[in-house]
């Protein structure tokens, strides 16, 4: 049985977590942003149906993305420096996170719903929840959203409106936060999609003491800025 939490702010061991489902650590509490922070510090996420019981995560293993293995095939390399579209970041956050938590095609409901989305825009006003966004002839057409702390970045979704505008996003994204210095990308569960950018599963201890370096570093709390250089 998973753990249920407390008012207390306290998860349990990452080790005591099920295998089946994979990754179930606790359950209960609350979705305020210092139980969230603490979270995401100790390699846990929230991920339940709306009205029902927070559950909270922590996979074995962990699909990562370390950005110098970023993988772009031929074809998007030669979308990505086409110049008709403008990557822009933090300026549309509720948009972004509304955008995302549209039910996919062949789906009926989806797990970003009011009480998350609420939870996640409180987390982009003190900043440290940031999107970067697709904008093509001033509408913003993809993008994606997920959390910062330290010299770690956790990715939470992403939309497209039409065809690549979440991959471009997500390509300027890992560039730049190379460039930052940021080490390692969680992408939580393993899909083909983020195989296909080079993304791969690693023990979740090796994620936990990675992560345990990473966030050590002081927090950027201000809107991000890239700095927009050419992927190459």
């Amino acid at each position: 049985m998973s753990f249920w939490l407390t008012p207390r702010l306290f998860f349990p061991p990452l080790e005591d977590a099920l295998v089946k489902p994979n990754g179930l650590l606790a359950a209960g509490g609350d979705l305020s942003p210092e139980r969230l922070i603490e979270a995401y510090r100790n390699g846990i996420f929230p991920w339940f149906n709306e009205n029902e019981t927070i559950l909270w995560w922590s996979p074995d293993p962990r699909m990562v993305l370390f950005p110098n293995e970023l993988k772009i095939s031929r074809s998007l390399n030669k979308i990505l420096k086409n110049s008709n579209y403008e990557i822009r970041v933090d300026s549309a956050f509720s948009q972004v996170i509304h955008a995302c938590a549209e039910p996919r095609r062949g789906q009926s409901g989806t797990w970003i719903h009011s009480d998350m989305i609420s939870a996640y825009i409180v987390l982009h006003e003190m900043g440290l929840a940031h999107s970067v966004e697709t904008w093509i002839d001033g509408e913003l057409k993809g993008g994606l959203y997920g959390i910062a702390q330290g010299k770690m970045f956790f990715g939470e979704s992403m939309f497209s409106q039409v065809h690549n505008a979440s991959k471009i996003a997500f390509v300027h994204l890992v560039k730049q936060l190379e460039r930052w210095s940021f080490n390692m990308i969680d992408c939580q569960m393993k899909t083909a999609h983020l195989t296909s950018f080079g993304a791969r599963e690693i023990p979740r201890k090796e994620f936990s003491q990675k992560l345990k370096e990473l966030i050590s570093y002081q927090n950027q709390t201000a809107k991000w800025e890239f700095d927009n250089e050419p992927i190459k």
